[in-house]
């Protein structure tokens, strides 16, 4: 009998979009490789629940993208309700979705990181940063560079603009030069891609919408530098516990060197995104890679009570 997945998608974060797309072609893979498959629209809790009761999967594919879905929140839950799931577990999931927590563990593992620091927006509004400009204003834990600002200038800052003036927010020097990105996959780093966008960075817009931006793979950079890349990923991937994949990425420049902007411990799994473009030139097709998910799917284990 086929295992039966229930592949987890949409949810309740500003990039709910995107993991519908992401969902859809893992549930696609999925069925091509044999599994029983339920496509499930994450908008209401409670019948989440109930559904996993009815269905009763033997993985929890998790597809879902942004807060909620990466940050920790869905993985406690599966944990309690001890259905595994895939991708990273809670402990690693939240301190990968926070970026300043990530840098905290950078720095401790000796990963080199931009200058930074946190407040609430309303903090910053009223006393500006320390960081010299120029630098960027990014979420403290939100995915897809959503809400993201460089700031070059003063008068820049009237483009700043948060639903929520107690935002956590990270003040970060901004290093120009290449964009890169390196995926990890069962602990081994294969290749660094650059890439090259239309946009003034690779926001929102240059990840998910088609010919703006050009994806070098590999990336044109000094031996040395993609293989801190590599050692820098690996490392990162490793320490925080990350189950079966993940994603960091990077700014280089000769004067800075390699300098580890975050990790993506559930990267997305879109026609435009970059891991399953990296598993290609590895070798491994995208319905390889969903399959790996699966049957790596993992929860904590209830202690016994006596």
């Amino acid at each position: 009998m086929s295992k039966k997945i229930l592949v987890m998608m949409g949810g309740f974060s500003a990039e709910r979009e995107v993991s519908l797309v992401t969902g859809k072609g893992v549930a696609k893979a999925l069925e091509q490789r044999g599994y029983d498959v339920l496509p499930y629209d994450l908008n209401n809790v409670r019948d989440f629940i109930d559904t996993i009761e009815r269905f009763q999967p033997d993985a929890v594919f998790n597809a879902l993208h942004g807060n909620f879905g990466e940050d920790g929140t869905i993985q406690g839950l599966l944990d309690l309700m001890q259905v595994p799931y895939t991708h990273s577990g809670l402990l690693a999931s939240a301190v990968g979705m926070n970026k300043f927590l990530t840098k905290i563990l950078c720095e401790f593992l000796g990963i080199k990181v931009a200058a930074s620091e946190k407040m609430t927006v309303a903090e910053f509004m009223k006393k500006g940063t320390v960081v010299s400009m120029p630098y960027v204003i990014k979420p403290v834990s939100d995915g897809s560079s959503v809400g993201v600002y460089i700031i070059r200038q003063q008068e820049d800052l009237k483009n700043v603009v948060y639903d929520d003036e107690n935002t956590e927010v990270l003040i970060e020097k901004f290093i120009p030069g290449k964009e890169l990105t390196c995926m990890v996959l069962d602990g081994r780093a294969y290749v660094i891609t650059e890439l090259k966008t239309k946009e003034e960075f690779y926001d929102y817009k240059a990840k998910y919408t088609d010919g703006v931006t050009f994806h070098e793979l590999p990336a044109e950079i000094p031996e040395d530098a993609s293989e801190t890349c590599k050692r820098y990923a690996v490392k990162l991937h490793n320490k925080l516990g990350c189950n079966t994949v993940s994603r960091c990425d990077f700014r280089y420049n000769p004067d800075d060197g390699v300098v580890l902007l975050e990790i993506n411990t559930h990267p997305g799994m879109t026609p435009l995104s970059l891991v399953p473009e990296q598993c290609k030139y590895a070798g491994i097709s995208y319905e390889e890679l969903c399959e790996k998910l699966v049957e790596n799917a993992t929860c904590r284990k209830l202690p016994k009570i006596c």
